[in-house]
């Protein structure tokens, strides 16, 4: 069952494309997150959303915000896609044990082996406050989350 808003956001530690390793939890207090889960890499649609958050990645990677993408490709095919498309934000991979964070969030398409395109916008203290859910051909409109972030209330950092 893919989570709901009002949620608490499952916690999982992963690998990016450079083999460093993610938290969510890293960033409960600090930053908001977009939590982006993808089919797969150098696939048509895929390529398309992740090219379109780099072009637009100020509005979803900065101080108050920080973009995770999520596929079951391999730490290793992740560097070479992240490389050739020139993608500067995590790529992370759920490939072993395969689809773990997928599952956690009610998005892995177990007939496919791979994660459905779900979107999850998580607030500074762990809560999923927006998220939807696209087939597996149909790309999603960074607009719609690009609004949900800003509709989130402003929190203090504690500093």
């Amino acid at each position: 069952m893919t989570l709901s808003t009002g949620d608490i956001a499952p916690d999982f530690t992963l690998k990016d494309q450079h083999g460093r390793t993610v938290r969510l939890a890293d960033f409960r207090g600090a930053k908001n997150v977009v939590l982006l889960f993808y089919p797969f890499a150098f696939t048509g649609v895929c390529t398309g959303e992740l090219c379109a958050l780099r072009d637009e990645l100020p509005a979803f990677q900065n101080e108050d915000v920080q973009l995770l993408a999520v596929s079951c490709d391999s730490m290793h095919s992740l560097r070479v896609f992240a490389d050739q498309e020139g993608l500067d934000y995590p790529l992370l991979s759920d490939f072993w044990p395969h689809g773990e964070a997928a599952r956690a969030y009610g998005v892995f398409a177990e007939d496919k082996g791979c994660a459905l395109r779900g979107t999850f916008v998580i607030d500074k203290q762990g809560v999923i406050r927006w998220t939807v859910v696209n087939g597996l051909p149909d790309a999603r409109d960074l607009h719609e989350y690009a609004k949900a972030l800003e509709d989130l209330p402003v929190t203090g950092t504690g500093h």
